[in-house]
């Protein structure tokens, strides 16, 4: 497999747009990179909320067909810097407050895949912000996202994990690991999504492959997800669309 070079992204705008994909107003977010002066193919994603949608965090990332971790697109800002708006203590407490929540289990198979940050941590902290990549709030309805793709002639994935605080279940529930803090913030684990690009078609859409570890203590995939229910539902649908 030809070894893919890294892209740096470069904020252009961030604007409000008018553009729909459904009735509901949408928040469009738009960026370049150095890819954009290699031929590469422009790039419109869309996430559209589904019933189960509440405040999530999510992460989405290029990777080779070997798996191999290649570049973040997009990440939710809260999580990349390790100060969320509202700060967690202990196992079921927000504070009003801005401030800084260890989060393991929020995002575990893309923590993993990235590797260390600064050669020291996993986990994005305020001391160790994970910035190789454009960073946002959490959008609180449909989303777009544009940006350019990289220019490869051989196939790649792109994946997108997800995951929402206090998401319980029957399977999922507050007494299944009562011993990991990690689990208790995140309930269901983290469900991650993933899509085959060539440059041939121009609309794919994402496919469940598996979720994360439920107390974040691997960069494991686990691909049944019969025990998820509301996670599942947290994205109506995802897609993107390439621009020829």
């Amino acid at each position: 497999m030809k070894q893919i070079a890294p892209i740096l992204f470069l904020v252009v705008i961030t604007t409000i747009s008018a553009c729909k994909l459904t009735q509901k107003a949408q928040e469009t977010i738009t960026y370049t990179d150095d890819s954009s002066m290699n031929n590469g193919h422009p790039m419109q994603f869309d996430l559209i909320k589904g019933e189960g949608f509440n405040h999530p965090t999510y992460a989405i990332w290029l990777e080779n067909m070997d798996g191999d971790y290649i570049k973040t697109i997009f990440i939710t800002q809260s999580y990349a810097s390790g100060i969320f708006g509202h700060e967690m203590v202990g196992d079921s407490v927000w504070l009003k407050t801005t401030g800084a929540s260890y989060q393991p289990a929020a995002l575990p198979y893309w923590t993993y895949k990235k590797g260390l940050i600064d050669g020291v941590q996993l986990i994005p902290t305020p001391d160790h912000p994970f910035v190789d990549g454009y960073t946002g709030a959490t959008v609180q309805q449909d989303f777009q996202f544009n940006t350019s793709s990289i220019n490869v002639q051989e196939p790649y994935r792109i994946l997108l994990e997800v995951n929402q605080p206090w998401d319980w279940n029957k399977f999922w529930n507050n007494g299944k690991y009562p011993d990991s803090e990690a689990y208790k913030h995140s309930a269901q684990p983290s469900i991650i999504y993933a899509v085959m690009i060539n440059t041939e078609e121009s609309l794919y859409y994402f496919n469940p492959i598996g979720h994360g570890d439920p107390k974040g203590e691997s960069g494991k995939l686990f691909t049944n997800l019969t025990t998820m229910t509301s996670a599942k539902e947290i994205f109506k649908y995802i897609s993107v669309k390439l621009h020829h």
